[in-house]
């Protein structure tokens, strides 16, 4: 977490201490409750697929992300966190990624924005060096800066995209649909 201490001016000694601590408080708190919303999501999605699927993909074009099972596909609209690449260590905002449509990326940019308004520039850097945890905290975070209703950790190539989603359409075989919608937040 010491990553996350928020930027300022210098201060006077007795003032720094106790509002660093109430800002160090207060991103802790929000981290222990995006682990808390990325549990619950996972959970409740679980219940039409979620993390079963054979294959899974995402239209930047589009904005929806597709994942096909054998008797169904499950559809929703999806923006791009980042992504974690184990290999060099790092973790990459989606706004600055150059291959992610900049209309992908608005959940990230309202990570970053919050960010800045909120002193925390740590979060404002377009790449960081991270491990599988830290990528995971910023995530958390992410999700519950956004007030994300899904959340994917996408899988294949060097960088594992981390992925947000909204209310999940599952179409069967037969054409018939349903709506799967979650709000946590």
């Amino acid at each position: 977490m010491g990553m996350f201490k928020r930027a300022r001016k210098p201060e006077p000694e007795s003032t720094a201490t106790s509002v660093d601590q109430v800002d160090q408080a207060d991103l802790t708190t929000l981290l222990l409750q995006g682990e808390d919303m990325i549990e619950q999501l996972a959970r409740a999605h679980m219940s039409w697929g979620l993390g079963s699927a054979d294959r899974w993909g995402l239209d930047q074009r589009t904005g929806v992300i597709t994942w096909t099972f054998p008797d169904k596909v499950a559809t929703a609209p999806a923006q791009i966190l980042g992504s974690y690449n184990p290999a060099a260590g790092s973790w990459l905002w989606a706004w600055a990624n150059q291959s992610v449509l900049p209309e992908m990326s608005r959940d990230a940019r309202a990570v970053r924005d919050w960010a800045e308004a909120h002193g925390h520039l740590a979060l404002t850097e377009p790449k960081v060096d991270a491990d599988e945890q830290q990528a995971a905290t910023l995530a958390a975070l992410a999700v519950r800066i956004t007030k994300a209703a899904g959340f994917y950790r996408g899988s294949g190539g060097s960088s594992i995209p981390v992925i947000t989603f909204g209310p999940v359409t599952l179409t069967a075989e037969d054409g018939s649909t349903s709506t799967f919608t979650m709000d946590i937040g």
